[in-house]
């Protein structure tokens, strides 16, 4: 039972394909309500994986950026009767575990009514989640609630198990605003934590020790990193679109991919900027823009640069003209970049965005900051996304080969992670033991 999102959904289907193809005795039911059968449902899956539908009580995946809080209440309030009905249906045989989103709120509390094991995948770092389920410390040591901008943001903050010691202003503002709203809303699921069987994390033990050792020391019951769970097995896909196409053409490390996300965006003056800063620096590029490809073909006429509605991110990544990424840092989307062997542009926007951010550029050195909490009401001018942009892609300078040799250090031991012996291929296979136990 995933959250209904893009950036929930894709972690949990990668999940269940590995499991299932690790296992030939595993069947699993993929539950999404009915509007997101129709966004997925012709995507390639393994035949024992099927989908279940829950009707659309929910607001449209279109217009949920409108109303996210609302959202939110909806998922919690609206879909937890007939994920129950669901389940009266599915008794040949019964389910064995539920493996439930942790955002979804009602998950554990169903399966602990009707005595099914709830494994909880948490879809994003283990880090932000220590933050979460402590947040607490930050009150206790004065940190919250912060006025945003305010002259704390430089404070250390180095209480929190599970989290490098991190500013204040790296961290997301779950003390003001819509993501103090949107916190709120979610914390009743991060207690109900304790009650699950196993926590699943996305992530590679490798690149978060300190965080899931903590998981592991606090529950009293298995925690596993699968990651990264990312589409890897398709990456050698034979088809040639007309942007894998236009990358044959370009030099060997030339591109910047440019992408800000499915879900939020930028205001329009920081979009001009940011449009007009990449055309200056006369720099290739790739840009995805969803829903506003014309438009952004049009800023971009004569430039060095391509512009897509959409395109395979992991291929893409993957392809030797591309230097570097643009990204808002959503964790699968900052997995993918580790995977690839891409250094990162950071421009985070919500949520865990601007940790994640703060982990690329400050702990694996990885990237480069365009978008810190520092400046984040700022507009950010032209000029400095020029110079920033220009300054990331040099591939010659020693900043520029430190950066990418370190990712690429990086790269191989997430391709470990995932091979046989790696620390995920064996959690996946300890998961999939513990599970096949359940009577």
């Amino acid at each position: 039972m995933p959250w209904p999102g893009r950036g929930h959904i894709n972690p949990m289907m990668n999940l269940c394909k590995r499991l299932v193809l690790r296992d030939p005795n595993l069947h699993v039911t993929f539950v999404v309500t009915e509007e997101w059968l129709g966004l997925i449902g012709s995507d390639p899956k393994p035949d024992r994986i099927q989908f279940a539908t829950l009707p659309n009580l929910i607001p449209s995946e279109l217009g949920r950026a409108n109303d996210f809080l609302g959202f939110i209440d909806a998922v919690h309030t609206r879909l937890e009767e007939p994920f129950e009905r669901l389940l009266d249906r599915l008794n040949s045989p019964s389910p064995t575990v539920i493996i439930a989103d942790t955002n979804v709120l009602w998950a554990v509390s169903v399966g602990t009514r009707r005595n099914i094991p709830v494994a909880s995948l948490w879809t994003t770092s283990a880090t932000i989640l220590s933050l979460f389920l402590q947040s607490d410390l930050l009150q206790t040591h004065g940190h919250f609630p912060i006025e945003p901008s305010g002259s704390k943001e430089d404070e250390i903050v180095d209480y929190i198990p599970g989290l490098s010691p991190t500013r204040l202003g790296d961290l997301p503002q779950i003390s003001h605003g819509f993501t103090h709203q949107a916190f709120n809303r979610f914390k009743p699921c991060f207690d109900q934590l304790s009650k699950a069987k196993y926590l699943l994390f996305p992530s590679v033990y490798e690149l978060e020790p300190k965080a899931i050792d903590f998981f592991k020391s606090k529950f009293g019951f298995p925690v596993y990193s699968t990651g990264p769970l990312i589409p890897f097995d398709e990456v050698n896909n034979r088809s040639e679109p007309d942007y894998i196409k236009w990358l044959e053409l370009q030099p060997k490390s030339s591109v910047l991919y440019i992408s800000q996300g499915s879900f939020l965006s930028v205001s329009e003056a920081q979009m001009e900027e940011i449009v007009e800063g990449v055309r200056e620096s006369r720099v290739r590029f790739i840009w995805v823009a969803r829903g506003g490809e014309s438009k952004l073909k049009e800023a971009l006429e004569g430039s060095q640069g391509l512009v897509v509605s959409w395109c395979d991110q992991l291929r893409v990544l993957c392809h030797e003209s591309v230097g570097g990424f643009w990204t808002h840092c959503g964790y699968n989307s900052t997995m993918e970049g580790i995977y690839s062997g891409k250094p990162m542009l950071t421009f985070p926007l919500f949520w865990d965005q601007s940790l994640n951010a703060k982990m690329i550029v400050d702990e694996w050195r990885i990237g480069m900051r365009i978008r810190s909490k520092k400046n984040a009401e700022v507009l950010i001018k032209r000029d400095e996304i020029k110079g920033l942009v220009k300054r990331f892609m040099d591939g010659e300078s020693e900043e520029g080969k430190e950066m990418r040799r370190r990712v690429c250090d990086l790269s191989e031991i997430c391709r470990r992670a995932v091979a046989k012996s790696g620390s995920s291929h064996v959690n996946i296979d300890a998961f999939i033991e513990d599970i096949s136990k359940i009577v």
